[in-house]
């Protein structure tokens, strides 16, 4: 008899940091979550499938549960929240170099609440050695609850994931194939490029501009149509506008830089990383903005998506 056809959605949760979105990209095989060592650089939703023979998997990356400070942190709070009932299968994330602590202590008690296969994913192997990380497994089990399975692995070297695959696989109903084959993720490319070039101004401004800063794109309509294409390769040309916002006109000068070379570096690394993943030339233009305390007002947050 035909083993028959399984799909279903899967969140990705757990603190600020821990390496959700890292392990996104390792299981859809592709960059579709921006990455960043500053906590709540994940905003909204991302959406990453994964399609097997037999399955297909509709990952969701969600940002960071923290103790929000602004009207931002409370959103993004209740969208990660707001997956676990939604789902069919949770997946926690914790920090095999890190200890447990009252932040994921409180993320598990809402992981408990909701009646899902629950996976506990203990991440980053590769930075802790195996006496660590089978400590880690113990106190898992001891401190947050009961969970369906116990996985340790590295989103960075992949290590472990293929068995969380399986996990997940064994615990999805039947169902349709939700996108077609070859789809990773159903995010529009002006998202995607919006959160690279966020990805590559925090990565060139370091920590002066920690959570300041959001970055919306819009695809730019030429009236002239051989101007979409290069006119020395004749190959098609993607024209992105990037509106960069931030807080304060101080921070507007953190993100130009010094004659422009910040947000040049930014806008360069973006470019090039974005003409890889889209396979076509891209033409960035960028702008910057002073939206006054744009975390804390609900018309802004509305207006910005959040």
């Amino acid at each position: 008899m035909t083993e028959r056809f399984r799909s279903g959605f899967v969140t990705l949760v757990g603190r600020s940091n821990v390496g959700k979105s890292t392990l996104l990209n390792q299981l859809v095989g592709s960059k579709v979550a921006i990455v960043s060592d500053r906590p709540q650089t994940t905003r909204a939703t991302v959406r990453g499938v994964r399609t097997m023979p037999g399955s297909q998997i509709v990952f969701i990356d969600t940002p960071g549960i923290h103790k929000p400070r602004t009207l931002l942190g409370e959103r993004t709070n209740q969208r990660a929240l707001a997956t676990l009932g939604e789902v069919d299968v949770v997946c926690m994330l914790v920090e095999a170099n890190a200890s447990i602590g009252g932040g994921d202590r409180f993320i598990a008690e809402l992981v408990q609440q909701v009646d899902t296969p629950k996976l506990l994913v203990v991440n980053k192997i590769d930075r802790a050695g195996k006496a660590a990380v089978a400590e880690h497994l113990v106190a898992a089990a001891r401190d947050l609850g009961d969970f369906d399975a116990y996985l340790p692995l590295s989103a960075r070297t992949g290590d472990g994931v293929d068995a969380l695959v399986d996990e997940i696989e064994g615990r999805l109903p039947e169902g349709p194939r939700y996108y077609p084959e070859g789809t990773v993720t159903d995010q529009p490319e002006t998202f995607l490029a919006a959160e690279i070039v966020r990805e590559k101004l925090l990565a060139v401004t370091r920590d002066e501009l920690p959570h300041s800063i959001t970055v919306a794109v819009e695809e730019m309509e030429d009236g002239d149509p051989e101007g979409l294409t290069d006119p020395e390769t004749d190959d098609p040309v993607l024209r992105l506008r990037a509106v960069i916002r931030v807080e304060r006109e101080s921070q507007r000068g953190i993100v130009i830089g010094r004659g422009g070379q910040v947000l040049k570096e930014a806008g360069t690394a973006a470019r090039h990383e974005l003409e890889a993943l889209l396979g076509v030339r891209i033409y960035l233009e960028t702008q910057v903005r002073v939206e006054r305390d744009w975390q804390r007002r609900a018309h802004a947050l509305d207006r910005l998506g959040y």
